[in-house]
């Protein structure tokens, strides 16, 4: 509850009012489509922020991370399906599972330097999506796995019970995911370890000279992405109640890596803000089907050139001048 606290502080008001505004919106946004997205967005801030502890703060660029995305929404999906799990154990062992494939390619690609990781997780993703592809007897491969149900019901006390067959509720549902993320990654980066975290980034040679094991350190954060990116994928499988392999492909990584660069890298809300303006972009640009990827791409290189802090970095930049000039 401190730590909660701490993150309304300064602008408290501000944050209330934001928190108080996403809680309202289904009382407001009455029509399916919309809601739809609202879902979305809230399932794609999470990825986001998730993809933002290793890159941003720890700054390795995990191009895996829409095949740990599928590895929770395949594993919920499979263990609910051929297992008869219900929602809850299936998203904490999806969870497990990806954190544990990944830690066991972290070991030998965080070792290496330079692009050598960014490569070393792509052939991963691509590897995975292959096998999800062909491996027909588990996955079903491009027939897709279909009939996924929703989150079981949750019995409180007094009698009451909270279902999620209304997009209202599957709404509130998300939220509460894209809080308590927000909440932990907020925690970390706010912790010694999102200090050695950032260190890391920095210098590793340094970071060494003063007692921190670099290795550990960036394992840490990214079994800790992984853990959070493969919720993400969880929650969209019993959303959408359909899977295909395209959800573990590379794709999926390049998107969450434009909702993190374009809002910006490295800070708290910057994910969210890239996930919301691309999630309403792509509805936008739904006309151009598989030429949406070229616009992207297109979208990530201006980015990139004109706006490398992105939106929220842009602005805190801004603000920061403004205060200069003020001073």
């Amino acid at each position: 509850m401190e730590g909660f606290m701490k993150l309304l502080s300064g602008k408290r008001w501000l944050y209330l009012l934001l928190i108080m505004a996403a809680f309202l919106l289904p009382l407001v946004v009455r029509d399916k489509y919309w809601m739809h997205i609202l879902i979305l967005m809230c399932i794609w801030s999470i990825a986001a922020l998730s993809l933002n502890l290793i890159m941003g703060y720890t700054g390795q660029a995990n191009l895996a991370m829409g095949g740990f995305f599928g590895i929770g929404s395949y594993a919920t999906a499979l263990l609910m399906l051929k297992v008869g799990l219900s929602f809850w154990p299936a998203l904490v062992l999806s969870a497990l599972l990806a954190s544990v494939i990944g830690f066991l390619i972290g070991l030998p690609t965080l070792r290496s330097k330079g692009s050598y990781f960014a490569i070393g997780t792509l052939c991963f993703n691509v590897i995975l999506f292959i096998a999800v592809e062909r491996w027909e007897s588990l996955t079903e491969g491009t027939r897709g796995v279909l009939g996924i149900p929703p989150p079981a019901p949750i019995e409180l006390p007094l009698g009451i019970t909270i279902n999620f067959t209304s997009l209202a509720s599957m709404y509130y549902l998300m939220l509460f995911f894209l809080l308590l993320t927000l909440f932990i990654v907020y925690r970390i980066v706010h912790s010694l370890v999102g200090r050695s975290l950032v260190a890391v980034r920095e210098s590793e040679d340094l970071t060494s000279s003063i007692g921190i094991n670099p290795m550990r350190t960036k394992l840490l954060a990214f079994v800790a992405s992984i853990f959070l990116g493969s919720i993400a994928g969880s929650l969209y499988a019993v959303y959408i109640g359909f899977l295909d392999p395209e959800i573990a492909s590379y794709h999926v990584t390049f998107e969450v890596l434009l909702f993190v660069v374009l809002g910006g890298i490295g800070t708290i809300t910057g994910p969210i803000v890239g996930a919301i303006v691309v999630t309403i972009l792509g509805e936008l640009l739904h006309y151009l089907a598989g030429f949406r990827l070229i616009a992207y791409g297109l979208i990530l290189v201006l980015v990139i050139v004109f706006m490398p802090q992105g939106i929220v970095g842009g602005m805190q930049k801004l603000k920061a001048k403004l205060s200069e000039k003020n001073s």
